[in-house]
Protein backbone atom coordinates (compact mmCIF):
# COMPACT_ATOMS: atom_id res chain seq x y z
CA UNK A 1 0.00 0.00 0.00
CA UNK A 2 1.16 3.15 -1.00
CA UNK A 3 1.70 5.90 2.06
CA UNK A 4 -0.88 8.35 0.81
CA UNK A 5 -3.42 5.29 1.07
CA UNK A 6 -1.82 4.23 4.23
CA UNK A 7 -2.40 8.06 5.81
CA UNK A 8 -5.77 8.46 4.50
CA UNK A 9 -6.61 4.81 6.40
CA UNK A 10 -5.12 5.78 9.52
CA UNK A 11 -7.23 8.82 9.55
CA UNK A 12 -10.25 7.12 8.70
CA UNK A 13 -9.92 4.67 11.35
CA UNK A 14 -9.04 7.17 13.65
CA UNK A 15 -11.68 9.72 13.71
CA UNK A 16 -13.67 6.34 14.72
CA UNK A 17 -12.73 7.71 18.04
CA UNK A 18 -15.40 10.79 17.98
CA UNK A 19 -18.06 7.85 18.49
CA UNK A 20 -16.84 7.72 22.21
CA UNK A 21 -16.89 11.40 22.43
CA UNK A 22 -20.31 11.90 24.21
CA UNK A 23 -22.06 15.44 24.80
CA UNK A 24 -24.31 16.59 27.44
CA UNK A 25 -27.29 16.38 25.15
CA UNK A 26 -29.59 13.88 25.13
CA UNK A 27 -31.42 12.06 22.35
CA UNK A 28 -34.96 12.54 21.47
CA UNK A 29 -37.59 10.28 23.16
CA UNK A 30 -35.10 10.82 26.40
CA UNK A 31 -32.56 8.23 25.17
CA UNK A 32 -28.64 8.36 25.62
CA UNK A 33 -26.79 10.93 25.77
CA UNK A 34 -25.40 11.69 21.97
CA UNK A 35 -21.78 11.17 20.93
CA UNK A 36 -20.08 13.63 18.94
CA UNK A 37 -20.02 11.89 15.67
CA UNK A 38 -24.07 11.30 15.83
CA UNK A 39 -24.42 15.32 16.43
CA UNK A 40 -22.04 15.62 13.39
CA UNK A 41 -23.62 13.76 11.18
CA UNK A 42 -27.62 15.19 12.04
CA UNK A 43 -26.17 18.51 11.85
CA UNK A 44 -24.83 18.06 8.46
CA UNK A 45 -28.41 16.38 6.85
CA UNK A 46 -30.14 18.99 8.48
CA UNK A 47 -27.68 21.75 6.74
CA UNK A 48 -28.83 20.36 3.10
CA UNK A 49 -32.54 20.16 4.34
CA UNK A 50 -32.50 23.44 5.59
CA UNK A 51 -30.36 24.98 3.43
CA UNK A 52 -32.96 27.42 1.78
CA UNK A 53 -33.10 29.71 5.41
CA UNK A 54 -29.50 30.41 5.05
CA UNK A 55 -29.29 34.52 5.17
CA UNK A 56 -26.85 34.73 2.19
CA UNK A 57 -25.77 32.30 -0.69
CA UNK A 58 -24.06 29.12 0.87
CA UNK A 59 -21.82 26.16 -0.91
CA UNK A 60 -23.95 23.44 0.89
CA UNK A 61 -21.46 20.92 0.60
CA UNK A 62 -19.04 22.97 2.42
CA UNK A 63 -20.93 23.67 4.67
CA UNK A 64 -22.21 19.95 5.42
CA UNK A 65 -18.30 19.40 5.34
CA UNK A 66 -17.77 21.90 7.89
CA UNK A 67 -20.57 20.17 10.50
CA UNK A 68 -19.12 16.85 9.80
CA UNK A 69 -15.51 17.68 11.10
CA UNK A 70 -16.35 20.83 12.99
CA UNK A 71 -15.47 18.52 16.26
CA UNK A 72 -13.47 15.93 15.27
CA UNK A 73 -10.95 17.73 18.01
CA UNK A 74 -12.70 16.37 20.79
CA UNK A 75 -11.40 12.90 19.87
CA UNK A 76 -8.30 14.14 21.91
CA UNK A 77 -10.00 17.69 23.76
CA UNK A 78 -13.01 16.28 25.13
CA UNK A 79 -16.34 17.56 24.74
CA UNK A 80 -16.92 21.37 26.48
CA UNK A 81 -20.32 21.95 27.26
CA UNK A 82 -21.75 24.81 25.75
CA UNK A 83 -22.50 26.43 29.71
CA UNK A 84 -18.99 25.49 30.89
CA UNK A 85 -17.61 29.12 31.59
CA UNK A 86 -14.50 27.59 33.13
CA UNK A 87 -13.83 24.68 30.49
CA UNK A 88 -14.29 27.41 27.70
CA UNK A 89 -10.87 28.93 28.82
CA UNK A 90 -9.01 25.90 28.33
CA UNK A 91 -11.00 25.27 25.23
CA UNK A 92 -9.20 26.79 22.09
CA UNK A 93 -5.79 25.42 23.33
CA UNK A 94 -6.39 22.23 23.86
CA UNK A 95 -8.47 21.53 20.60
CA UNK A 96 -5.50 23.53 18.63
CA UNK A 97 -3.17 21.15 19.86
CA UNK A 98 -5.68 18.32 18.68
CA UNK A 99 -6.54 19.83 15.72
CA UNK A 100 -2.37 19.63 14.59
CA UNK A 101 -1.96 15.83 15.62
CA UNK A 102 -5.11 14.44 14.65
CA UNK A 103 -5.19 16.59 10.92
CA UNK A 104 -1.25 15.48 10.81
CA UNK A 105 -2.66 12.06 9.89
CA UNK A 106 -3.22 12.74 6.60
CA UNK A 107 -1.33 13.35 3.69
CA UNK A 108 -0.24 17.09 3.78
CA UNK A 109 -2.41 18.44 0.94
CA UNK A 110 -5.35 17.09 2.82
CA UNK A 111 -4.24 18.54 6.09
CA UNK A 112 -4.16 21.75 4.81
CA UNK A 113 -7.96 21.38 3.53
CA UNK A 114 -9.20 20.37 6.32
CA UNK A 115 -7.54 22.90 8.95
CA UNK A 116 -8.69 25.53 6.58
CA UNK A 117 -12.04 24.44 6.73
CA UNK A 118 -11.72 23.67 11.04
CA UNK A 119 -10.46 27.30 11.15
CA UNK A 120 -13.03 28.97 8.84
CA UNK A 121 -15.73 27.15 11.44
CA UNK A 122 -14.03 28.14 14.58
CA UNK A 123 -13.95 32.48 12.68
CA UNK A 124 -17.99 32.38 11.97
CA UNK A 125 -16.93 34.78 9.11
CA UNK A 126 -18.06 33.36 5.70
CA UNK A 127 -21.34 32.94 4.96
CA UNK A 128 -20.85 28.73 5.02
CA UNK A 129 -19.02 29.12 8.77
CA UNK A 130 -22.06 31.07 9.91
CA UNK A 131 -24.74 28.67 8.46
CA UNK A 132 -22.93 26.05 9.88
CA UNK A 133 -23.13 27.64 13.61
CA UNK A 134 -26.32 27.94 12.90
CA UNK A 135 -26.97 24.49 12.93
CA UNK A 136 -24.67 23.36 15.55
CA UNK A 137 -27.10 25.53 18.03
CA UNK A 138 -30.41 24.43 16.19
CA UNK A 139 -29.44 20.83 16.86
CA UNK A 140 -29.12 20.10 20.39
CA UNK A 141 -31.78 22.46 20.90
CA UNK A 142 -34.59 20.73 18.94
CA UNK A 143 -33.26 17.80 21.08
CA UNK A 144 -33.41 19.19 24.09
CA UNK A 145 -36.65 21.07 23.32
CA UNK A 146 -38.19 17.74 22.79
CA UNK A 147 -36.74 16.44 25.78
CA UNK A 148 -38.89 18.99 28.23
CA UNK A 149 -35.25 20.56 28.34
CA UNK A 150 -34.18 18.08 30.71
CA UNK A 151 -30.64 19.24 29.94
CA UNK A 152 -31.18 23.14 30.49
CA UNK A 153 -33.09 22.02 33.97
CA UNK A 154 -29.98 19.78 34.73
CA UNK A 155 -27.54 22.04 34.45
CA UNK A 156 -29.43 24.81 35.92
CA UNK A 157 -29.17 27.29 32.38
CA UNK A 158 -31.03 30.21 32.41
CA UNK A 159 -32.37 32.12 29.03
CA UNK A 160 -30.24 34.63 29.19
CA UNK A 161 -27.45 32.17 28.51
CA UNK A 162 -29.61 29.84 26.10
CA UNK A 163 -29.57 33.81 23.98
CA UNK A 164 -26.31 34.17 24.26
CA UNK A 165 -25.29 31.22 22.22
CA UNK A 166 -27.94 31.72 19.95
CA UNK A 167 -27.22 34.78 18.71
CA UNK A 168 -24.70 32.88 16.18
CA UNK A 169 -27.55 30.97 14.84
CA UNK A 170 -28.89 34.82 14.49
CA UNK A 171 -25.74 35.34 12.04
CA UNK A 172 -26.41 32.03 9.63
CA UNK A 173 -29.75 32.54 9.45
CA UNK A 174 -32.65 34.70 10.98
CA UNK A 175 -35.58 31.82 9.97
CA UNK A 176 -33.80 29.55 11.86
CA UNK A 177 -33.50 31.99 14.72
CA UNK A 178 -37.38 32.85 14.91
CA UNK A 179 -38.18 29.27 15.63
CA UNK A 180 -35.11 29.11 18.12
CA UNK A 181 -36.94 32.08 19.91
CA UNK A 182 -40.41 30.74 19.66
CA UNK A 183 -39.03 27.53 21.38
CA UNK A 184 -36.77 29.38 24.25
CA UNK A 185 -39.80 31.38 25.01
CA UNK A 186 -41.55 28.08 25.45
CA UNK A 187 -39.45 26.79 27.77
CA UNK A 188 -38.88 29.65 29.56
CA UNK A 189 -43.33 29.41 30.00
CA UNK A 190 -42.93 25.92 31.06
CA UNK A 191 -40.23 26.83 33.51
CA UNK A 192 -37.65 24.40 31.69
CA UNK A 193 -35.61 27.66 31.73
CA UNK A 194 -34.89 30.11 34.46
CA UNK A 195 -36.12 33.61 33.41
CA UNK A 196 -34.03 36.51 34.01
CA UNK A 197 -33.97 40.49 32.90
CA UNK A 198 -31.32 39.08 30.02
CA UNK A 199 -33.56 37.05 28.75
CA UNK A 200 -34.92 38.71 25.15
CA UNK A 201 -34.35 38.17 22.07
CA UNK A 202 -33.07 40.60 19.63
CA UNK A 203 -36.51 41.14 18.23
CA UNK A 204 -37.55 42.09 21.27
Amino acid sequence: MDERLQRQLDFSLEIDKEKDVFRQTHLSGHGRHENDAEHAWHMAIMAYILREYANESVDISRVMLMCLIHDVVEIDAGDTYAYDEEGKKSQKAREEKAKERIFSLLPDDQKEEMIELFDEFEAAKTPESKFAHSLDNLQPLILNNSNGGGDWKEHGVSAAQVYGRQRQTQLGSEKLFEITDQIIKDNIRKGNLKADEGAVSDGN
